[in-house]
């Protein structure tokens, strides 16, 4: 239970946090135009199949490789299906990804830092060379073998990436850990006897979470472009699940005759990836006491 000027102490804490967010979004029109259009993408992936005008899989809705037109203004595919629909569906499959990509591989990477950092030893040794092992391969060819040895689906897509991207958590939690450890209330709370647990989740992880959210933020327009790049290998979503990856994929074709089929996904991915990436550098703006201080001096 916190007492009276502990509580003060947290909100004047989280207060200053909202100020300083407010401040930057004010002061950086790219942080703000990135959180804009990152709730625009929320927004579609909630209600894309209730604004799309047609069901994704509905055939001859239009005539086939029609124009963009008032009808159909991103055009229509080779069956005559609605593009708009079918980017708009797309937005919920690639943001989905996106959040269980960070869930996933963050919860295991958190895990592993947290623990290696912690109780350091073997255990830390054992950790990191694990790691080591996982940095070794590119990314998108290890998501590749993973999804293509576990089936060739959205979910298989999932999982190889998260099985790539927890080591980026693992190293930030384990440094975060190693910085706070040595400091003097985590000296106190082990000299008066406070079980590991409670350091761990009262006190190291309050003060460690700044990188880790910010690494989530920029993962989850990475986890969107490499499922993307599996959808189009065709390790990833399959035809009819219009993931914006296999959208491009099945209309690279007729690129030349129907542009707007393959163009438009593309540009959803371009959009997304660019919005949680602004995103991201403005919340290490605002996470960063030190960072946002330099920045501030530079401004004068």
């Amino acid at each position: 239970m916190l007492s009276a000027p502990q509580q003060q102490s947290v909100g004047a804490t989280a207060l200053g946090g909202i100020q300083a967010a407010g401040r930057i979004l004010r002061n950086n029109p790219p942080a703000a135009f990135g959180l804009a259009l990152a709730l625009v993408y929320v927004f579609v992936a909630i209600a894309g199949p209730w604004v799309a005008p047609h069901p994704y899989d509905e055939f001859a809705v239009g005539e086939p490789l029609a124009a963009p037109s008032l009808d159909h203004p991103f055009g229509t595919d080779e069956f005559g299906r609605d593009v708009l629909s079918r980017v708009l569906y797309g937005g919920r499959i690639s943001l989905r990804v996106g959040a269980l990509v960070v869930i996933v591989a963050g919860g295991i990477g958190i895990t592993v830092g947290m623990m290696s950092g912690f109780y350091g030893g073997w255990i830390d040794e054992f950790a990191m060379r694990i790691t080591d092992v996982f940095l070794a391969f590119p990314d998108l060819v290890m998501a590749l073998v993973v999804a293509t040895a576990l089936g060739t689906s959205i979910e298989s897509a999932i999982i190889g990436i998260a099985i790539v991207r927890w080591t980026s958590y693992a190293r930030l939690m384990r440094s975060s850990v190693l910085a706070q450890k040595g400091k003097d209330y985590m000296l106190a709370g082990r000299a008066l006897g406070a079980h590991p647990v409670r350091l761990i989740w009262r006190h190291i992880l309050p003060n460690s979470y700044a990188p880790v959210l910010v690494q989530a933020t920029l993962d989850f327009g990475l986890a969107i472009l490499l499922a993307a790049g599996l959808s189009f290998i065709g390790a990833g979503a399959q035809p009819p699940l219009p993931e914006w990856g296999a959208l491009v994929s099945g209309g690279r074709q007729y690129v030349q005759a129907a542009w707007w089929i393959p163009i438009f996904p593309g540009l959803a991915i371009f959009g997304a990836v660019l919005a949680f990436n602004l995103l991201g550098d403005a919340l290490r703006d605002a996470l960063d006491p030190r960072l946002r201080h330099l920045l501030q001096e530079a401004r004068r």
